[in-house]
C-alpha cells in the first residue's frame, strides 16, 4: 500500500515515539471509560437502557418440561 508516499508497515511505530504506552496507557483508558460512562448514562436517560424490574414483570411465566419418553 502506497498512498502519498506513505508506507504504514515502515512508519506506523512512530506515534509510539510520542504516546508513550508507560505513561499514557491508563490516561487514555480512564478516559474512554469515562466516554462510556456518559454514553450509557445519556442513553438510559431516553429510556434505551436495561431494566431487570421491568423485564422481570414481562417474562412469560415458564413453561413446564414435558414428561420423558418412556423408555423402549
Amino acid at each position: 500500500m502506497n498512498v502519498f508516499d506513505y508506507k504504514p508497515l515502515e512508519k506506523d511505530y512512530r506515534i509510539w515515539l510520542v504516546l508513550n504506552p508507560a505513561v499514557w496507557l491508563m490516561p487514555i483508558l480512564f478516559a474512554v471509560l469515562a466516554v462510556a460512562l456518559v454514553v450509557h448514562a445519556y442513553a438510559w436517560s431516553l429510556g434505551i437502557g436495561f431494566d431487570p424490574v421491568e423485564a422481570a414483570a414481562e417474562a412469560p411465566a415458564a413453561v413446564e418440561a414435558a414428561p420423558a419418553a418412556a423408555a423402549q
